[in-house]
């Protein structure tokens, strides 16, 4: 078997160029593959060029493992769920932490990382030379170098120790490859973000009906934000975050962002690339996936695994849930938690409570709680009529940030910071009044615990909780009933078919010597 590594570099610096479809602003699928020496000759094959590095923002396995599902099932806001104990056995394994070198989601993910890091360093080297007007250049450069800070601060938050490469590496050495230290690869994540702002030709908006998914100067202030709250660097995460965030409630005029009136607006599948939207991963139903490359649709495989199994309506009017795969029903305990929050019925399906109703049917999946996640099960009214299967055209966005997510961030880092706590409460009372939905004002005081709790209310499910536990030194104590070990599963293992004939080396976490 090919090392993921090996394997990725050698078709970026000497094969061909693979390029796909994700993102509204490509108007064209390209098909096939191009042979990278007689590429890039002109404006238009550069940016077929770029669209295959944002392509990777939205990666989703073979194995349907993503991003978002492998950081819910490790939760404990959720249990892998599915059909059996092996059921998508990458996700079980995290779930319950069994997880090993050589099984476990880390593969997919390493993969996705480096996938997205060797395009955005081909595309760099490229660009140079690429006869376009120069203003174009400088705005696909500070593109590029914006998505390779945002592939390695997911690459550097999940394995610590990975290795930094800022440029093509020639075959014959691909085997030397070695990691660097974390702190080299936040320097690396930060001056890249500082480029990509300090870029004019990076717009504040974009007319998201042809551009909507391309980074903005808002969208890397936010990164940057998170990468400096992740560093512990508090006055420098506060600062790029108001910039984002502005005043509490009120419109960013600068960059159009503004909290929805209402939170279930957030989960409606037509309500793309709204004014709460920083950086989002499109998906359409139109892509005509199916079952030969699961990994080439650019439909939403969550719509389909989250849904229940078995899934029937006893009565006019009850939800229109397509039946799925019931991965990753929410835990009791969480249940128990949101129960009385207005964001309840928006963010949980309690299918228990329909079925004792006569409202609907379904069959009970592995580790059924009866709770699932209604922010992404796909609906009947949402499938997919066109060529491809439908369980894998499901049109609704990722918000892989969006404007709540920040609005908490700075509170935390002001709270953890010493920093202004009026703000602070402001910010938090914001995203917890918005929640009732009734123009009132719900106030929260600016505590660690206010903010941890709202955080997981407001963002449940969508793939920010195992991150927040591992960042507040809580995860030993919360996921240690699930077998979380201290010192150990804050990080995932290198995966081993990276360690082969190879000098890079496992994390000490894992018994390795790194």
């Amino acid at each position: 078997m090919k090392k993921y590594s090996k394997y990725i570099v050698i078709c970026a610096i000497g094969g061909t160029l693979f390029t796909a479809c994700k993102k509204s602003f490509l108007d064209i699928t390209p098909k096939g593959t191009n042979l990278e020496a007689n590429y890039y000759q002109n404006a238009t094959q550069a940016f077929n060029g770029l669209v295959a590095v944002y392509d990777v923002v939205g990666w989703q396995g073979g194995g349907f493992v993503t991003k978002e599902n492998a950081m819910d099932a490790g939760s404990d806001d959720h249990v892998a769920g599915g059909g059996n104990a092996t059921d998508i056995s990458d996700l079980q394994v995290f779930s319950n932490y069994t997880l090993t070198p050589a099984a476990g989601p880390q593969g997919e993910l390493w993969k996705a990382g480096y996938s997205g890091v060797f395009r955005a360093n081909v595309l760099l080297g490229k660009l140079p030379a690429v006869p376009m007007d120069d203003n174009l250049r400088k705005r696909f450069i500070a593109e590029c170098k914006g998505l390779r800070a945002y592939f390695y601060f997911d690459l550097v938050r999940l394995f610590k120790n990975v290795p930094l490469i800022t440029s093509t590496v020639p075959a014959d050495q691909i085997d030397n490859v070695e990691q660097a230290a974390p702190s080299a690869v936040y320097a690396q994540i930060e001056q890249d973000l500082k480029d990509a702002i300090g870029e004019s030709n990076l717009p504040n908006t974009v007319n998201v009906s042809t551009d909507g998914g391309r980074l903005t100067q808002g969208a890397l202030h936010a990164l940057l934000g998170k990468v400096y709250l992740y560093e512990q660097k508090w006055t420098q995460a506060a600062a790029e975050l108001a910039i984002v965030n502005g005043t509490p409630g009120q419109l960013n005029a600068t960059y159009g962002y503004k909290l929805l009136a209402k939170f279930g607006d957030l989960w409606n599948v037509n309500n793309k690339f709204n004014s709460e939207s920083i950086l989002e991963v499109a998906h359409t139903s139109q892509s005509a996936g199916n079952w030969g490359c699961i990994a080439c649709t650019e439909g939403n495989v969550l719509n389909i695994m989250t849904g229940p199994r078995g899934y029937t309506t006893k009565v006019a009017g009850a939800p229109d849930y397509v039946s799925g795969y019931s991965f990753l029903p929410f835990t009791a305990e969480f249940f128990n938690t949101i129960h009385f929050d207005p964001r309840n019925k928006p963010t949980v399906a309690n299918l228990d409570s329909l079925k004792a109703n006569g409202i609907a049917d379904y069959t009970p999946g592995y580790m059924n709680t009866g709770f699932f996640l209604e922010k992404f099960i796909g609906r009947v009214s949402n499938k997919s009529t066109g060529a491809g299967n439908f369980e894998l055209n499901f049109p609704q966005d990722i918000y892989e940030i969006r404007l709540a997510d920040t609005y908490l961030m700075e509170a935390e880092a002001l709270i953890r910071g010493g920093g202004d706590l009026v703000r602070a409460a402001a910010l938090m009372t914001a995203v917890h009044s918005r929640a009732y939905g009734d123009g009132l004002t719900h106030p929260l005081p600016a505590t660690f615990a206010a903010l941890k709790l709202e955080r997981r209310l407001e963002l449940a499910g969508e793939g920010h909780r195992w991150f927040d536990l591992v960042r507040w030194g809580d995860a030993p104590t919360v996921l240690g009933p699930r077998g979380f070990v201290a010192g150990k599963n804050e990080i995932l293992p290198v995966p081993l078919n990276e360690l082969s004939n190879t000098k890079i080396k496992q994390s000490k976490e894992w018994g390795g010597t790194l």
